[in-house]
Formats: structure tokens, sequence, C-alpha cells
């Protein structure tokens, strides 16, 4: 089972870009991030005369995410149920083939100092308990998305510099680190222990990619069962370096089924 997440940065602008590397990379599921289009609007045609389904939830120029997959989806839902903002335009849960998948794309915060950052502090908390209530950490879980984290100091370029930046601060490093605590294993990280490698690449920074200027803010999270099961992991560069690219890159793992 061969599983990739990807900001795309808007469907619309990415969409040739994103059915040429499912034609060439065939994952059984691809989950979408930042689609920026309402539901109506999403062009969902060229994927699914790929032979993919899809689930998708989005709002006009903001947020968005879907789920593509080659299996049918199940138990498709959007948005927290808790009472707070639902934010269905940054969460996607289904199930597919028995595997249950939670698609994320967590609140960027914009600086530690603005009332979004605790918005994104509080957002980390409330996945918790949605793990809590929902799912069991010894069943196969995969959590996946743009976390708009950095774990680790080994998964920015620079982390002397850019620790207490959004991306990088440390409380959100907890916050996530309280989540991933509940019963998940960094499937990345696990094939791959050190570091240098990373998944966002800012357009401002001339050849960035090039230069290794990057973050590694997308991740692939499963519980043990289906962790132990994972046989490879992989940042694909080549989307990043194309025409026309997103600022995100493809992260992909795969699963012994």
């Amino acid at each position: 089972m061969k599983v990739a997440t990807f900001n795309v940065n808007s469907i619309r602008a990415r969409m040739q870009l994103v059915t040429a590397w499912i034609e060439e990379n065939a994952p059984d599921v691809l989950c979408l991030q930042e689609t920026r289009v309402a539901d109506p609007a999403f062009p969902h045609e060229p994927i699914e005369r790929l032979g993919y389904t899809l689930a998708f939830r989005g709002d006009k120029g903001r947020n968005g995410v879907a789920i593509v997959s080659r299996r049918p989806l199940e138990d498709v839902a959007f948005g927290f149920d808790d009472g707070g903002s639902a934010d269905e335009d940054r969460l996607a849960v289904a199930t597919v083939g028995g595997v249950a998948l939670v698609n994320t794309y967590i609140p960027q915060g914009r600086d530690p100092d603005h009332p979004m950052f605790r918005v994104k502090l509080e957002w980390f908390a409330r996945l918790r308990r949605l793990f809590e209530r929902r799912y069991d950490p010894s069943q196969p879980l995969l959590w996946v998305g743009d976390f708009n984290v950095a774990p680790e100091p080994i998964d920015v370029h620079n982390p002397k510099r850019l620790d207490g930046q959004v991306g990088f601060h440390p409380e959100e490093r907890r916050v996530l680190s309280e989540v991933g605590s509940w019963g998940f294993v960094d499937v990345f990280r696990r094939h791959h222990p050190e570091g240098g490698q990373f998944s966002f690449f800012d357009y401002r920074a001339k050849d960035a990619v090039a230069r290794g200027i990057g973050w590694r803010v997308d991740h692939i999270w499963a519980t043990p069962p289906l962790a132990e099961r994972s046989t490879a992991a992989w940042i694909d560069l080549a989307p990043r370096t194309a025409p026309r690219p997103s600022d995100h890159t493809p992260v992909v793992a795969e699963f012994d089924a």
C-alpha cells in the first residue's frame, strides 16, 4: 500500500502536476492539502479518469483538503465534532481497505504573538482529543498531511536561527509531541534517522531546493501496528523542481499489506 501526502497550494493551478505524479507513481492513497477551491469548482474529473475516487472539502481561495484513493472510501467525514469550529476544510477522515486515515491541514499560526498561533496550539489539542475519542492506537491508523511544524532540529535547514519562529517554535513542537504520544510513529523518520531532507521550500529563497533551504513540515505518521509494516518512506523532490510547482512536495510511504 503506497500512501502519499502533498500540499498542492491550489489544485487548479497544480492539476497537471498532480495527475502526472499520479500516473508516474500510482499511489493507492494520495492526501492533498491547501486545495483552495470551493467544492462545486473542484476539478475532480482528471483524477477520476485515472481510476481514482475522491472526497474533498474546501473554500474559495483558502484551505481545502482531499483524499484520493484507488479503493472505495468508507466512513468519510470532515471537521471536528467537539462543539468548536468544525474546520471542515482542514480535516478529512476516511477508511481505506480497513485502514483508518486522518488528513489534516493544520493552521500555520502566522506569528507567535498573533491570535492564530493560539488557535494552532488548541487545534493540536483538539486533534489529540479526537484521536482519543474515535480511535485506538492498537489498530491501524494513518495521520498524514501538512502539520505546519518541523518536529526536530534536523527537520529545518538552520535550527539555531529558526528556533522560536512559527513552524519551529518550542510550543508547537511540544503540542505536536503530545499528539504523537497518543500512539504514533513518524514513518519517514523511522526509515531516515538522518537530517537534511525537507518537504517545504519557500518560494522566496532562491534555488532553495538545490541549496537545501527547507523544512520538513509534511508528515505521514502511523500507529505501531501499521508503522511496523512500513517498508519505505521518502520525499519526492521532482514536483518541487517542475514548472509552476507548489512550495511543498510529496512525502510517500509504503506498507506491506
